[in-house]
């Protein structure tokens, strides 16, 4: 079973702005960073091909089944929540809304296991209408994993970033650059 560092990043409304601050000049991590994005199937393949273009890692759709590698960046299909099975293999389910979005950032990270000793799991919370992604960062919190939230000025909306603030289980709040910097230096 690979046991990868993971990231996972939760975004909505005014996200792929954000994303592509957060990945541009961002050089390649030392971690599989998986990127639920509030979208509707047929845009998913568009924003995560535009992102690719700014990204130092190759950024693509996920495949149901797939193993996460490091320094691969792994885009949620829309239409479908994806869970991590064993912190290390990519299953995409169907199945009702969860905080009235599909893919739900919540069901990504509340699959996620408690890591093997020095592996990291970082949540971090962007811009975005609604509180998806706080009840995963309050369980990424309870596995010992570092949490970031998008802070308001830079947000488009402080919907999600101000949620997952709120449950008190967020150590950094900081701008999408910011937030780059801080990746770097734990995954780096």
């Amino acid at each position: 079973m690979v046991n990868n560092n993971i990231v996972i990043i939760g975004v909505s409304t005014g996200g792929p702005i954000a994303l592509r601050k957060l990945f541009s000049g961002l050089p390649p991590l030392n971690a599989a960073i998986v990127i639920v994005l509030h979208i509707p199937p047929g845009m998913d393949h568009k924003i995560a091909k535009g992102l690719d273009e700014v990204s130092a890692m190759p950024v693509a759709l996920a495949k149901d089944g797939e193993y996460l590698r490091n320094g691969q960046v792994y885009f949620a299909p829309g239409g479908f929540h994806l869970k991590l099975e064993g912190n290390s293999r990519i299953i995409l389910e169907e199945g009702p809304r969860v905080n009235f979005v599909q893919p739900s950032v919540d069901v990504t990270m509340n699959s996620l296991l408690k890591p093997l000793q020095r592996k990291l799991i970082v949540g971090v919370i962007l811009t975005g209408m609604g509180r998806d992604g706080s009840e995963g960062i309050r369980y990424v919190k309870t596995l010992g994993g570092i949490t970031i939230a998008q802070d308001q000025e830079s947000s488009a909306i402080y919907g999600m970033p101000k949620a997952a603030v709120a449950t008190g289980a967020v150590d950094y709040i900081f701008p999408p650059v910011k937030i780059g910097k801080k990746l770097v230096e734990l995954l780096n």
